[in-house]
């Protein structure tokens, strides 16, 4: 589940946005009513949406935006005359007032399936192996070229095949067959 901020400088405009989403299902981890009590809620949060109103008391949607973590996305509801058409924002998706709330269920819907595909793709990039793990598989590639008489990548695709076989990283497979060999 997404994480949602919500932050308008009006404490009722804040708690009714709040009551629509929550309705829709979404999950709403906090109320804020100023720039600063928005950032100070970021923290501990791996990533999520801010519904946020033009300005707030101590600074205006822009430094908001310029103080976000690139895990976070920003829904801004202001009207049109407000805005202009300063909204070249990467992560920022714009809706005019008057709200509508099929508009912003509809938009807060789009932004977060936007956020979930984003999170499975950065876990399925794989993590770069250490020096130590890298020197580990040439020296299991080694032991496999010198006693089973194999070139490099004949070597490489066994491990790859042992390992995707018995359901273990790249790196313990290695292990195991320095193992078995030195035995």
């Amino acid at each position: 589940m997404t994480n949602i901020i919500v932050a308008f400088s009006k404490p009722e405009d804040a708690k009714s946005i709040k009551n629509i989403v929550m309705k829709n299902g979404f999950l709403v981890v906090a109320v804020c009513t100023s720039g600063a009590q928005t950032i100070s809620s970021l923290e501990g949060l791996n990533g999520g949406i801010i519904i946020s109103g033009y300005r707030f008391e101590d600074m205006l949607f822009k430094d908001l935006y310029q103080n976000l973590p690139e895990n976070f996305e920003m829904l801004l509801v202001a009207s049109q005359n407000r805005v202009g058409d300063d909204l070249n924002y990467k992560h920022l998706v714009y809706l005019p007032m008057p709200l509508k709330v099929h508009d912003l269920i509809a938009t807060l819907s789009m932004m977060c399936e936007a956020q979930i595909r984003l999170k499975k793709k950065r876990k399925q990039k794989p993590q770069p192996r250490s020096e130590e793990d890298r020197l580990l598989i040439t020296k299991a590639k080694e032991l496999l070229m010198d006693r089973n008489h194999m070139t490099e990548v004949e070597a490489h695709r066994y491990l790859q095949k042992c390992s995707m076989d018995s359901g273990t990283g790249m790196v313990e497979t290695a292990q195991m067959v320095i193992s078995l060999i030195q035995i």
